[in-house]
């Protein structure tokens, strides 16, 4: 079967909603590299959405799920538990920052992570609220879709959507938006829409993700921390995108020397098997009553297997710092180009190797270039690079190097990308 053959039978029997970038059909993968069914090899810079840090198909990862497989794939963790999710939970608990006791639960995706937060808050505080912020992403189920800060394509046709659910600006420097702004817009809030002392959580995602790879600023995380803690209020970092080693840190927290009460894990938990968590402090965490929490994949052993071997590889390879030096190499080269094209380029920036290049059409003033950046997503392909796309605008090129990529891949794919660009550019 060839990439044609394969999206003509899948428009044929896959909704149209869950939609693909590219006719692409992967055959096999191998670290960062990926090959299709016509043979066509591909640097990867999308690692399945954040989700293989360690690569594809690392060797350590398919010998313990070969091995797990071997002996059990389903007993349901709330059935007949087994050890490698007790063993999860011990190092999760341990690696999330902080000193306070922690808990962790375990669920299949992102999107139950964030719920199971709002379930846990709303159990330990008695309160209805929520807020997030804009711009911000945490899934696709309902409630997921209410937090998340942007509606197009994520929310268009899917209301109506829970109540009590509330937004403040996001601080993005580059756009003039401080973090006085968004403080204050929070404080406003607090007197218009919703008393604090009727908010359970605030949800922030320390780098936006879908919203365009935007860090908050440490002293925005430090000053949510105070606020959350003047008025009882639990804090809740969503790290789904931004943990296990990606942005240079464990989890992204760190750099503001913050402790969340809880905090979400999935994608690069384990390589590409289907878990999620939420880890926090005991106390939050013990709040819903026995059967109040779970489901029936959650913790699967399979997907507990590869995400021990996963911090195994992740302490071992050193991706912590690796991840830092991948963001640097990407930065200079694309700051490079930055200064080639500095009407069409408006930012480029990075927490590790959450790498972002955002468009515009002048260097007078922000005016978002979503034109540049689809064109620069359809073309990828032909360049043999999978990229991806995000921004509240559409217009910003997000790189997600595995952080096992070696130096020489990396610059092989950032030339065909300067290639890409240039032709584009241009057309």
């Amino acid at each position: 079967m060839t990439n044609q053959q394969l999206q003509q039978r899948k428009s044929q029997v896959i909704a149209r909603g869950q939609g693909n970038v590219y006719p692409v059909y992967i055959e096999r993968g191998e670290n960062a590299e990926l090959w299709d069914v016509d043979g066509n090899r591909y640097i990867d810079f999308a690692t399945g959405i954040a989700v293989c840090n360690t690569g594809h198909s690392h060797p350590k990862i398919v010998a313990a799920v070969k091995q797990q497989l071997d002996r059990f794939s389903h007993t349901c963790v709330m059935v007949n538990p087994y050890e490698s999710a007790v063993e999860l939970a011990e190092k999760l608990t341990d690696a999330a920052p902080g000193d306070s006791d922690k808990k962790a639960i375990f669920v299949t995706t992102g999107a139950e992570a964030v719920e199971n937060c709002v379930k846990i808050a709303r159990a330990y505080t008695g309160r209805r609220g929520v807020i997030a912020f804009n711009g911000g992403f945490h899934g696709r189920t309902n409630l997921a879709m209410a937090l998340t800060g942007k509606i197009t394509p994520y929310k268009h046709l899917f209301g109506p959507f829970p109540g009590d659910i509330f937004h403040a600006p996001f601080p993005i420097a580059c756009h003039d938006i401080s973090v006085q702004d968004s403080l204050k817009a929070l404080d406003t809030l607090f007197k218009v829409d919703i008393a604090p002392s009727d908010v359970a959580a605030i949800i922030v995602e320390p780098v936006q993700g879908e919203g365009g790879f935007y860090p908050a600023p440490a002293e925005f995380l430090q000053a949510l921390r105070e606020r959350c803690d003047q008025h009882g209020i639990v804090l809740i970092a969503d790290e789904i995108q931004t943990g296990f080693a990606r942005t240079g840190k464990m989890f992204s927290f760190e750099h503001a020397g913050v402790e969340a009460d809880l905090m979400t894990m999935a994608k690069g938990i384990a390589g590409g098997f289907p878990i999620a968590a939420v880890v926090g402090k005991s106390e939050i965490m013990d709040a819903p009553l026995p059967g109040g929490l779970g489901g029936t994949y959650g913790g699967s052993p399979v997907a507990c297997t590869a995400a021990l071997a996963v911090l195994d590889i992740i302490a071992e390879e050193n991706l912590v710092t690796r991840a830092v030096e991948l963001g640097q190499l990407f930065n200079e080269h694309l700051q490079s180009l930055q200064q080639k094209f500095p009407q069409l380029i408006f930012d480029v920036r990075n927490q590790g190797a959450m790498i972002a290049l955002e468009l515009g059409k002048s260097t007078d003033e922000f005016i978002p270039n979503p034109e540049l950046t689809q064109a620069l997503i359809s073309k990828a392909a032909d360049y043999g690079l999978v990229l991806l796309a995000c921004g509240f605008y559409g217009n910003v090129i997000r790189f997600l190097p595995a952080l096992t990529m070696s130096d020489a891949i990396a610059e092989e794919g950032l030339d065909k990308f300067e290639q890409l660009f240039i032709e584009q550019s241009q057309a």
